[in-house]
């Protein structure tokens, strides 16, 4: 038992190193292009709220103002989404064996909890104004949506031709997805009032986008806290993932203490001892469990411990 518990633990070993060279091999082209386009979309949301500010105080349109304060917490959102990437570039240590990617996954859960936050904001502030109508200058409410719409479409372009698989990048593009629809209600609002003088359209308007960002920062911050909290991801179930092991690979009389989660959700990786005939052959069953993992689960970072008899874990 315990040469099997050493050899497992050594082949494991080798495994990880070469796992690990092998995915910052090929993660690094991606998060260059992830950082680039961010800090672009940074760039872009930031210099324009500042004319959005000055817009809505000078129309008093409530719709710019909560549209220009989206997008003073998505500029700090894509400072915060590329500084997450540029850290996540930093080699692993000793101590920090994963590296820093999971800090990608802390800046996605960050900004669906700003966004959560800005929703409740733009919903009081909406309602307010609905009790408490002001006058809105239309004409130049409209001017700066549609030019805010323009930057916006610039910038969601911008992200969308990064990974939009990657949580921090689906964070980022929720804040500019956010951004995107309060300009086109802007525009919206603006006509309205400009043709018919009807300022609770405003608010109103507001309101609608407020729910549609909340159902993104809702997404957001369940997706990030699955991953923060290392469940198991969607696509593997681990008590089918037992029995598949049980019943394909020869030798194997019992699969148990499995942990799967995942690093960031294109890292997955998975823990398990495996149970099997004192006579089998262990290096070629820790290969074919490494295999069949690799081929039907889409996890190649697994570490196996094998045991011929009761498992030391188990033990009082």
């Amino acid at each position: 038992m315990t040469d099997d518990h050493a050899h497992s633990h050594n082949h494991s070993a080798h495994d990880h190193g070469g796992h690990h060279h092998h995915g910052h091999g090929h993660a690094h082209p991606v998060d260059g292009r992830n950082e680039r386009r961010t800090l672009i979309a940074a760039a872009l949301t930031g210099g324009f709220m500042l004319a959005e500010v000055i817009g809505g105080l000078l129309t008093g349109s409530l719709a710019l103002l909560a549209d220009a304060a989206h997008m003073l917490t998505d500029f700090a959102a894509l400072i915060l989404a590329w500084g997450a990437f540029r850290l996540s570039r930093r080699p692993a240590t000793d101590k920090r064996s994963y590296g820093y990617d999971r800090l990608q996954i802390l800046a996605a859960f960050a900004n669906g909890v700003t966004l959560s936050i800005l929703v409740v904001w733009i919903a009081c502030e909406a309602v307010m104004r609905l009790f408490d109508p002001n006058e809105i200058e239309a004409t130049g409410m409209a001017v700066i949506a549609v030019l805010g719409l323009f930057v916006n479409i610039a910038a969601f372009g911008v992200l969308h031709g990064a990974d939009t698989d990657n949580l921090n990048i689906r964070g980022a593009l929720a804040h500019v997805m956010g951004d995107l629809l309060g300009s086109v209600a802007a525009i919206i609002a603006a006509g309205v009032i400009w043709w018919t003088g009807w300022t609770p359209i405003d608010p109103l308007l507001s309101l609608l986008i407020a729910a549609l960002i909340g159902i993104s920062a809702w997404r957001l911050v369940r997706d990030a806290g699955r991953v923060l909290l290392e469940a198991a991801p969607d696509h593997i179930d681990p008590s089918v993932l037992r029995a598949d092991l049980t019943a394909a690979i020869p030798d194997v009389l019992d699969i148990h203490h499995v942990h799967v989660w995942s690093l960031t959700p294109d890292r997955p990786m998975a823990t398990l001892h495996a149970r099997i005939e004192p006579e089998a052959d262990a290096p070629a069953i820790i290969v074919a469990i490494k295999g069949r993992l690799a081929e039907r689960y889409k996890l190649t970072h697994v570490t196996v411990e094998v045991e011929t008899g009761p498992c030391a874990d188990d033990k009082t």
